[in-house]
């Protein structure tokens, strides 16, 4: 009977040495989670979603971020918070950004995440982050980056021609579910602004307005998901970079707001764009001097100003430009279409242009070449001009304005445009029934199948000249 009694009392007490250690591993555990972030600002709910062009897509509810999304936890994720970013729209988080990308930027992880949280909105100064880093790197933006607002509001030592500046990348993705917000009303109301100044005038003086974002001598860029908006100038800028996909991205600007472009390049090749909507005041997208082998597709543009190769040959400059495809793609209510423009004087050519399979809806001027372009009314005639020559247009239909022919084709006397194919072209005016007649200056080239309206004004065969060497050299 004794034994019996003391065996229940030693079970009891072994038992109770296994739990009281369990229990402690797992408050202390608890604890030291706890603390590391206790010092985070409280975060709050999810914003409204931004409001993209109807052909967004639908995204569902995100909620609230949180510390346990497991970033932090992980050796190749940098969640801006963990380096002091408070993302409340107030404080000022450049430091933080910088810290988190140079921390990333250096880690030896094959790739890196930067992790800028939903429902935050971070302020970043004018800031250029800089490479080559170790391995890829990924900038995650789920909730929105925002820069000072307006010029008062900018750092007077900081660029006012550029703010989020990516320099010598090689193997980057900027992606997300978030909102890049250029604030640009500001910048776009300055009086030296077209028809800002006193009674509608531009005045003259300095007009330097930042580009929201710009890579610069990179190589292997992915953007995708992304939306930007109201840039004070170009949204995005790619200078001196190869091999770009930008895929599924939403611009928007308002269709007053100028120099606005949506995806601007120049001395870029390999360049793919796909599957996006920008609706602004100025190109979707612009293609400038030094770009080969581009390629896109599946866009839908306008508001704005078209898609346009150029403006090339500015100052006497000299432009090559070649194999560039748009295709499968629409054009609503805008200025132009798909568009080539180029200033007297200048040298170098266009060549290899496809343009296919697109759509117009009320545009003004839905295909064109100018190589008279000018922004003041005072530009002196000049005997050398940027050569185009091997342009297709196939498969272009819809509507026009009826301000304007829907074929332009105004080239240069000295060198004129060759080689100028059209196939399968039906424009028809928005408005009544009145068709014009298309426009042709120095333009030669045929037409594959019946037009509409009809094009008598190209001139078959070639030139007595053609400036053959300008395609040469580039």
């Amino acid at each position: 009977m004794r034994h019996s009694n003391i065996l229940p009392l030693v079970f009891s007490l072994y038992f109770l040495t296994l739990f009281l250690p369990i229990q402690a591993r797992h408050h202390y555990h608890t604890k030291h989670k706890h603390s590391h972030y206790h010092n985070s600002p409280e975060i709050s709910p999810s914003p409204a979603p931004f409001s993209a062009p109807s052909s967004a897509p639908d995204e569902a509810p995100s909620p609230s971020p949180s510390f346990n999304e497991n970033y932090h936890n992980a050796s190749n994720f940098f969640d801006l918070r963990t380096f002091g970013a408070i993302g409340d729209g107030i404080t000022d988080d450049t430091e933080s950004f910088k810290m988190a990308w140079d921390t990333a930027c250096q880690s030896e992880s094959s790739v890196k995440t930067i992790i800028v949280p939903r429902g935050l909105s971070f302020i970043i100064q004018s800031t250029i982050f800089t490479g080559p880093c170790k391995g890829g790197l990924v900038l995650k933006v789920d909730g929105t980056l925002i820069p000072p607002d307006g010029p008062e509001s900018w750092p007077k030592n900081n660029s006012r021609r550029q703010w989020l500046v990516f320099y010598r990348i090689n193997g980057m993705s900027l992606e997300g579910s978030g909102v890049i917000d250029g604030r640009g009303a500001k910048w776009w109301d300055l009086p030296c602004k077209p028809h800002k100044g006193p009674n509608g005038t531009t005045s003259p003086g300095p007009c330097d307005s930042p580009v929201a974002i710009r890579f610069f001598m990179s190589s292997n860029l992915t953007v995708q998901g992304l939306r930007i908006k109201n840039s004070p100038q170009f949204h995005f800028r790619f200078d001196g970079c190869e091999s770009v996909h930008v895929d599924s991205i939403f611009i928007t600007a308002p269709a007053l707001s100028p120099n606005t472009d949506g995806i601007h390049i120049e001395n870029t090749n390999d360049v793919k764009i796909y599957n996006s909507v920008i609706s602004n005041g100025d190109d979707c997208v612009s293609i400038g001097a030094g770009c080969h082998d581009v390629d896109i597709k599946n866009m839908t543009c306008g508001p704005g100003h078209g898609i346009s190769i150029g403006s090339l040959g500015n100052h006497n400059s000299r432009a090559c430009v070649s194999n560039i495809t748009v295709r499968d793609s629409v054009i609503k209510v805008s200025d132009n279409g798909v568009r080539i423009k180029t200033w007297q004087g200048g040298s170098g050519s266009v060549s290899r242009v496809t343009f296919s399979n697109i759509h117009m809806e009320s545009v003004r001027n839905p295909i064109i070449i100018d190589q008279f372009y000018c922004l003041t009314k005072d530009c002196s005639n000049k005997t050398s001009a940027v050569f185009v020559t091997d342009i297709l247009y196939t498969n272009i239909k819809g509507t026009y304005d009826i301000r304007h022919p829907p074929m332009h084709f105004a080239c240069s006397d000295s060198v004129p445009c060759t080689n100028l194919t059209l196939s399968d072209i039906e424009l028809l005016p928005a408005l009544g029934d009145i068709m014009l007649d298309p426009f042709c200056w120095s333009a030669y080239g045929n037409s594959q199948t019946l037009t509409i309206p009809p094009i008598s004004c190209l001139q078959e065969g070639l030139p007595q000249s053609v400036p053959g060497n300008d395609i040469d050299h580039c």
